[in-house]
């Protein structure tokens, strides 16, 4: 029996669509907050009706999760990256400063996030999956760095991994808590904490071991005639 009443889905169009609905989301969720957004909202930015809505995706939970699994494929392209580069913490830190210190929708989504996480069990659990997620990329970006004899050995990655998730997290506050924050300044102390915590005592004191000077010349001295 053949189902002609079907309306076949275009598979591109589907996916173009449903990106037009998560950058809308996107857009609302950074205005509004995750709590303020509600679906009417972001039907109303992407252009569409409530119920076309739900041909692409359940609920606002999963537009929201969704754009979690976005942003974790997007970081794992940055930690291989990372990786690929000479200098790992040099990487981390250019890394840190682009995505954390001069983007203001990370800054916004961080921070709205947590604290919609305090409120939210629902959301708490979202917030938890997407940190375990997390932790597990720091720690085996951690790992491979480590065999590679670019990070201490001496640290436990799981137990680095947590430190750096918060110290991200608290890269994305600064510029909020202090809007006339000197970034320049401000990457430049994060260099000296990263380069201490994450580089290998051999590593550290080859760097800070003062230069051979060549030994002075003598003047010589010109006798007047």
């Amino acid at each position: 029996m053949e189902m002609s009443g079907l309306r076949k889905v275009d598979p591109v169009k589907h996916e173009q669509k449903r990106g037009e609905i998560l950058g809308a989301a996107l857009r609302c969720f950074v205005r509004d907050g995750f709590r303020g957004a509600s679906t009417t909202d972001i039907c109303t930015e992407a252009g569409i009706s409530p119920g076309h809505l739900y041909h692409y995706f359940p609920s606002k939970v999963a537009i929201i999760e969704t754009l979690i699994d976005m942003g974790l494929a997007h970081t794992a392209a940055r930690f291989e990256k990372i990786l690929a580069a000479p200098d790992v913490v040099e990487a981390l830190l250019i890394d840190i400063e682009e995505t954390s210190l001069r983007f203001r929708p990370a800054q916004i989504l961080n921070l709205d996030g947590l604290a919609e996480a305090g409120r939210n069990p629902e959301f708490a659990k979202v917030i938890e999956r997407h940190t375990g997620a997390m932790r597990r990329m720091w720690s085996d970006f951690l790992r491979q760095a480590q065999s590679q004899g670019r990070v201490d050995p001496g640290l436990d990655p799981d137990a680095t991994a947590n430190i750096l998730i918060a110290l991200v997290d608290g890269s994305r506050a600064m510029p909020i808590r202090n809007p006339k924050l000197d970034i320049k300044q401000s990457v430049a102390h994060l260099k000296t904490m990263l380069v201490r915590f994450l580089r290998p005592p051999e590593v550290q004191s080859k760097a800070s071991k003062p230069r051979p000077q060549s030994p002075a010349r003598q003047l010589k001295l010109v006798r007047k005639r």
